[in-house]
């Protein structure tokens, strides 16, 4: 993730895509995902010191409030329109879903209390009884089907979509039960009903609210929180609703409060988590990992992030079309160098465009052959420059957006850079504003002129398909238009295969072949970074966060001031 606004889940961008097999029940469901294993150290060669931790400590009680920094305002929290981290991280705490991701990285029951796969092409999902909206309302099965119907209607141009193409239909089969048959197989469906594309909301609340819902008034969800004072430019509250249904643990949240700051600058972001001003947030930039880490104000805390950072290949129609030229940029580029000093030394340098926690679901021989063969990350600049003679394309120009966006974006540019120029390649940089360069995930105008640009991906789901599915020809984030049928119908073949083991060796086949053709060149894993001073405890240090009602398990630590005696920022003593 940028250090200032990260790179963004773009609208329209999902293809249909945890690993399912042939599923009778929720019980198959909940163990589909394992997590990565336990924390492991960094291992890039750059002498990173940095673990992932499986969580946080259990809080030792409740508390009045805590403080939250986030690097931007949601421009809505209708959850159709959830596809970036702001969005998420807040929506996640008041909406809920038919299925649920847990800390760990695995599914459990959400708002429905088991889902059923009767044929192939059936997905049943009974729903649990008594929950109640934040506007007093009972779930029904007509809500659920309002409530998914808004993600397939094209007037709300929902970001989840593209989830639903294989979609049929999605009707009520009884008071607590919905049915949606599909129009083939497809094994990703499920999985995305734990995001936001699985969330239910009151449909009396939605149509009430009209244009108006998801930027002022109430969410009309179920979830721990609601939507409280919402001062535009500055802060966001969410208060604990005390007609929770409970969730699968059946507690209430611990924090009566919570109050999301928008603090866009990252040195702004640092400061108020070093002074007070926020007790805790996720997206810490790079450049603060240092600072925070010796503070002595509370811990930084890495989890698995499910994340890649990558170089974006934007234009095929000149160098970059000859695959030798792609493969001479990946084994010039220094990638142990970014990671030590573009993010802070903590992550991994890798060669596969997915993680290894996204394999986590399948047998060990799986998962070995899934990474088996991949190019090594290590440098060899003789072999480089020798694919970019034998491609003719000495001294051709290559062009890398760059921005202040934060360092690993900038310093990845400079790193391409200098990879270039030692194997014959003349590579400029240019330079996009921050607000301007997140128009590179959707605007094709913002790309002309522009061959590769550095760029983050995470995982809505612990699946393999999820990233390599948009190599697909037409996919959304395909920006080059690579295409390849041989590819395209092995992605297929995934999506409508249940069965879990037999899916991962399928999608390792499209592993390799992302390897060898390059339609994007990897460069490191990069874990979730979570800071918390030292008055709270209890968030889970995984990517978790953005469909898990995280702040519901905050509370106090024993440490520090409590919610009671603790003076806000800008009150009087």
């Amino acid at each position: 993730m940028s250090t200032a606004p990260p790179p963004p889940r773009v609208p329209g961008r999902r293809q249909a895509r945890t690993a399912l097999a042939a599923l009778a029940s929720l019980a198959v469901l909940t163990g589909l995902a394992a997590c990565a294993g336990p924390p492991r150290a960094g291992a890039d060669g750059t002498g990173a010191s940095f673990a992932l931790s499986a969580g946080t400590p259990e809080p030792k009680g409740e508390i009045d409030s805590f403080t939250w920094a986030v690097y931007a305002e949601p421009p809505t929290l209708d959850y159709t329109m959830a596809f970036d981290y702001p969005q998420n991280t807040i929506l996640s705490n008041v909406c809920e879903s038919l299925m649920r991701w847990t800390p760990g990285l695995t599914l459990e029951p959400g708002l429905a209390r088991q889902a059923t796969n009767p044929d192939p092409n059936t997905w049943v999902y009974d729903l649990r009884s008594g929950v109640r909206f934040h506007d007093g309302r009972t779930m029904t099965a007509d809500d659920v089907v309002f409530s998914l119907g808004r993600q397939t209607d094209p007037a709300n141009a929902a970001a989840w979509a593209q989830n639903f193409q294989n979609v049929a239909s999605i009707r009520t089969t009884g008071p607590l039960q919905v049915t949606v048959k599909l129009k083939k197989p497809d094994s990703q469906f499920p999985q995305y009903m734990a995001t936001a594309a699985g969330v239910v909301a009151s449909k009396a609340g939605v149509t009430a609210a009209g244009a108006d819902y998801g930027t002022s008034g109430g969410l009309a969800c179920t979830g721990p929180f609601t939507l409280g004072a919402w001062q535009k430019g500055q802060s966001l509250e969410l208060k604990r609703f005390d007609g929770y249904w409970g969730g699968p643990k059946g507690t209430r949240a611990k924090a009566g409060k919570v109050v999301f700051r928008f603090l866009t600058d990252p040195s702004a972001r640092t400061n108020a988590l070093l002074s007070g001003e926020a007790d805790g947030g996720y997206l810490i930039p790079t450049e603060s990992y240092g600072r925070l880490k010796t503070s002595g104000v509370g811990t930084l805390w890495f989890g698995e992030g499910l994340s890649t950072v990558n170089l974006g290949i934007t234009n095929m129609r000149g160098a970059l079309g000859d695959v030798r030229v792609r493969q001479a940029l990946s084994l010039a580029l220094d990638r142990s160098g970014f990671v030590k000093a573009g993010l802070g030394g903590a992550g991994t340098a890798t060669s596969s465009l997915t993680t290894r926690a996204a394999w986590a679901a399948g047998s060990p021989d799986v998962r070995k052959a899934a990474f088996a063969g991949l190019p090594p990350t290590e440098r060899d600049v003789e072999k480089a420059r020798a694919l970019v003679k034998e491609a003719g394309a000495t001294g051709k120009t290559l062009t890398v957006a760059t921005s202040s966006i934060g360092q690993d974006v900038s310093l990845l540019a400079t790193a391409v850079q200098a990879a270039g120029s030692e194997i014959g390649l003349r590579i400029e940089l240019k330079s996009v504003a921050p607000n301007a360069f997140t128009a590179l995930f959707t605007d094709p105008e913002a790309r002309e002129g522009i061959d590769m640009f550095p760029l983050t991906y995470y995982d809505s789901i612990t699946d393999p398909l999820d990233f390599l599915t948009n190599f697909r020809t037409g996919a959304y984030l395909n920006f080059a238009g690579y295409s390849d049928k041989r590819y395209d119908a092995i992605v297929e073949e995934a999506t409508s295969t249940y069965d879990q083991d037999r899916r991962l060796r399928i999608e390792g086949e499209l592993q390799r072949h992302a390897a060898e053709q390059l339609p994007w060149i990897p460069v490191a894993e990069w874990p979730t970074a979570l800071f918390l001073n030292k008055r709270i405890t209890g968030a889970p240090t995984t990517i978790a966060y953005m469909y898990y009602p995280w702040a519901a398990d905050v509370g106090a630590s024993g440490e520090g001031a409590t919610g009671a005696d603790r003076t806000e920022p800008g009150a009087a003593p």
